[in-house]
């Protein structure tokens, strides 16, 4: 396991209420989902970032966790943060009615598409798998 996946000391929780942290209500509702999945009466291993399913991540590791929750708080209404398999690429500037956040998971041309090449770049923190609602911030608990 990457070690800069596991930190027991980190207890996750959304901020709930009226108060912001960020600049808009779109992007503080992006932050409490991201939040919400890695608290621990939601997520199956948050100290690992582990929402459900074994391997379904919210984010690659703690720092890309970190830079996420960061560019979040300063996004303005007018750009967009890209994730690509939980890590932060890039803020570019869009318009107030564009997504704040477009992410992107598992991502692999269909030639390298094996558990076996998959699992290779995830050991080197590469790529991280997010599960259908894990890595898109909106896993809601188990159903059923």
């Amino acid at each position: 396991m990457n070690a800069n996946r596991h930190d027991p000391s980190r207890v996750i929780k959304a901020p709930v209420g009226t108060e912001r942290q960020c600049k808009s209500w779109l992007t503080e509702a992006a932050l409490r989902m991201l939040m919400n999945n890695l608290h621990p009466d939601v997520a199956e291993r948050p100290e690992d970032l582990v929402v459900y399913g074994g391997i379904g991540r919210a984010a690659r590791d703690w720092e890309c966790f970190d830079k996420i929750v960061e560019v979040l708080k300063r996004l303005e209404d007018d750009q967009t943060l890209l994730v690509q398999s939980g890590k932060p690429v890039g803020v570019f500037q869009t318009h107030a009615d564009a997504p704040r956040v477009l992410i992107a998971n598992s991502n692999l041309v269909p030639h390298w598409a094996t558990w076996e090449h998959f699992n290779e770049l995830d050991r080197k923190g590469l790529m991280m798998y997010g599960q259908m609602t894990a890595g898109s911030w909106i896993y809601i608990g188990s159903q059923g």
